[in-house]
């Protein structure tokens, strides 16, 4: 089995081999590294996407709005990233975020599961038929873990979610009120029997 360090410095030398400034080869690295972490076929993509680069007319995006459509075939996945990674504070505001044809979706997860921890935001990417759910750069849910990924998305969504509860006021107040159970007065007995209690070094 590779190690992750193996993953992410082959990973960045085949990138800047195929034409990525070695800064940009630097962030792929890091990115197919967490999705090997995270279980997901970062090496497979990042070949298939590597021998395409220079045949297929990936679009370098150079702005985002709420709908966009790329001026070539398909929106690259790198370029998309890192631009949307570099000023994610500015696009949280547009909560929701479309994409038509973006090629390799797979390659965009790592930059937006870096861009939930930034935000301090989950944020959900669907893709076709696809969910992902990026939990602060911690972890990723996904509902089709068993299926292949597609190599390219005919339509995609971003969307920034607010965070709130997964529980009721009243669930929480029930819980609470089990704990107080714990709760215990400090008598006189118990602070003298507290381990070190009333002793100094001098004694």
């Amino acid at each position: 089995m590779k190690s992750l360090s193996e993953i992410e410095t082959t990973s960045k030398r085949s990138s800047r081999a195929v034409g990525f400034s070695w800064g940009m080869a630097e962030e792929i690295g890091k990115c197919i590294r967490s999705l090997e972490l995270f279980g997901f076929p970062g090496i497979k993509n990042l070949n298939q996407f590597c021998k395409q680069k220079n045949k297929k007319n990936f679009y370098e995006i150079k702005s985002i709005k709420k709908k966009n459509k790329p001026k070539l075939d398909f929106f690259c996945p790198i370029y998309l990233g890192v631009f949307f990674l570099d000023h994610v504070k500015k696009f949280e505001k547009l909560r929701k975020i479309k994409f038509e044809r973006v090629a390799y979706p797979l390659l965009l997860v790592p930059f937006l599961s870096r861009s939930s921890e930034i935000t301090g935001k989950r944020i959900l990417f669907r893709f076709d038929k696809s969910d992902l759910l990026l939990n602060f750069n911690i972890n990723i849910s996904s509902n089709f873990l068993k299926k292949k990924f597609p190599l390219f998305a005919k339509k995609s969504e971003i969307s920034f979610l607010e965070n709130k509860d997964t529980f009721s006021n009243t669930e929480w107040k029930s819980l609470y009120k089990l704990s107080e159970n714990t709760f215990v007065e400090e008598t006189d007995s118990l602070k003298h029997g507290a381990a070190g209690a009333g002793l100094t070094d001098n004694d």
